[in-house]
């Protein structure tokens, strides 16, 4: 059994863990706990009161007695919001904290989009334009090229979080960009982990989404690969462990 911790902000869009989960199909255990989400905005003082120490501290005592071999901190906004090197002090205190390596959804986008063999990406994000802007600059830095970056200008996790098919689809294809290679859409606050493989049929490339990314980064940290097809072109890459679709 490998089990994998997940810190995640508030309550939005947790139940993409249970059902990737269900995706994988083989003997990996998804643990989430929740810290306090502060004022649920998507706002650059709030998101970076969200990710402080403080508050991804307070939940990593419940991730070490669950026997959790890495930990991720499952939100996208409030890492990148750091930038590049502020992004990499917040992991480096989270794996002191919890004694376990750890990383966050904006570097598991950054490596997932060279898993992919992404150098140029397309963003499609909830977010209002300047922070969907913050997250394009950190996957430059990152080296990933991002060739066009489409805010929906949404302030709220809770409001993403009523998202379906629908609204998911219609951002993807709008905010798709022939010369990407992958699209991206960068918020766990949003439903997507039912949707990877019929999104990447609609668009003929590999489509990333938040929660999909956390979930492979804490794969990674833990050197396991699994292949889980219902996951999208991520997890179809040199399986170890064979998944049920």
């Amino acid at each position: 059994m490998t089990a994998l911790g997940f810190l995640y902000p508030g309550h939005s869009a947790e139940d993409d863990y249970p059902r990737m989960e269900q995706m994988l199909g083989s003997d990996v255990r998804l643990q989430v706990v929740h810290t306090d989400i502060g004022e649920d905005a998507h706002r650059v003082d709030a998101l970076l009161e969200m990710g402080s120490p403080k508050r991804l501290a307070a939940g990593v005592e419940e991730l070490r007695l669950s026997g959790a071999e890495a930990v991720v901190w499952a939100c996208t906004s409030a890492s990148f919001v750091f930038g590049w090197e502020g992004a990499h002090d917040q992991v480096r205190a989270l794996a002191r904290s919890a004694g376990l390596p750890a990383s966050s959804t904006s570097f598991a986008f950054a490596h997932a989009a060279r898993e992919v063999g992404a150098g140029r990406v397309a963003v499609a994000a909830t977010y209002p334009e300047d922070v969907a802007g913050l997250f394009a600059s950190f996957l430059k830095a990152s080296g990933v090229e991002v060739v066009s970056t489409q805010g929906n200008g949404i302030i709220t996790a809770a409001e993403v979080g009523t998202w379906g098919w629908q609204e998911v689809r219609a951002m993807a294809h709008a905010g798709d960009h022939p010369d990407a290679e992958a699209l991206l859409l960068p918020d766990t606050a949003l439903h997507t982990a039912a949707y990877v493989k019929d999104l990447e049929q609609d668009l003929g490339k590999p489509v990333l989404t938040a929660n999909q990314v956390t979930v492979w980064e804490a794969l990674r940290l833990a050197s396991r690969r699994v292949n889980a097809p219902s996951l999208g072109a991520l997890f179809t890459k040199e399986p170890v462990v064979q998944a049920r679709d």
